[in-house]
């Protein structure tokens, strides 16, 4: 199975952005315990490349570790090299599409319009995540902007949470990216850990329940 048929399964992918490694490490703990399989690790977070790098070798087979905010190729090539599975990115940047290509790794690249979309596509990139999905109007932008391009897998991200996934999922997104509405930072801050884990289990419940329904 590919990254993007694992993605489109398991349909949520948690984002870690500028967490202190230590809680870093135990935040993606109770992610995986809680049923996450896709963690993207945001280039801004102190380590990125360290902890890509361990997750990837303390998780094996049980978690898809991924960058996230790789906004150069230089970025792409430290991803790559770190042994991301896959890279996301807020914006539209066609040579980091086509470097990830060029070394089988997806690139699932930010847009907005419907010309960043196409236009994505047709540098190489198998997803696109739409992005900032809350600003843009959530669902109802969703639904509408797939309305001429439902063939084009679209991960919505920004603003999406345990209130809004079903609709989101039901307006045909391929996947939801999750940030500070899964990985809460107050929480962190806390060291409340138990409740990442118990949203997380909620979250996935909830795609179980989506995925046999439809």
């Amino acid at each position: 199975m590919t990254v993007l048929e694992q993605l489109n399964k398991e349909k949520i992918m948690a984002m870690i952005r500028g967490v202190h490694p230590d809680a870093a490490d135990r935040t993606v703990e109770a992610l995986a315990q809680g049923g996450i399989r896709f963690i993207e690790v945001t280039t801004n977070t102190e380590g990125v490349y360290a902890l890509i790098e361990r997750w990837r070798k303390t998780y094996d087979h049980d978690l898809i570790v991924g960058a996230g905010t790789v906004l150069d190729v230089e970025m792409a090539k430290q991803a790559i090299a770190s042994g991301a599975q896959f890279m996301v990115s807020p914006n539209l940047d066609e040579e980091v599409i086509v470097y990830g290509a060029m070394h089988h790794i997806d690139v699932y690249p930010g847009v907005m319009t419907p010309t960043e979309i196409v236009r994505a596509i047709k540098f190489g990139a198998k997803a696109v995540k739409v992005f900032p999905t809350g600003s843009l109007g959530g669902a109802s932008y969703l639904k509408e902007i797939r309305g001429p391009l439902n063939n084009i897998p679209m991960i919505a991200s920004g603003s999406v949470g345990l209130n809004n996934i079903r609709e989101i999922l039901h307006t045909g997104a391929f996947a939801v990216g999750m940030g500070g509405s899964l990985v809460k930072r107050d929480w962190i801050e806390s060291g409340n850990f138990s409740a990442i884990q118990r949203l997380a289990k909620e979250l996935v419940r909830v795609v179980a329940e989506e995925r046999a329904t439809h």
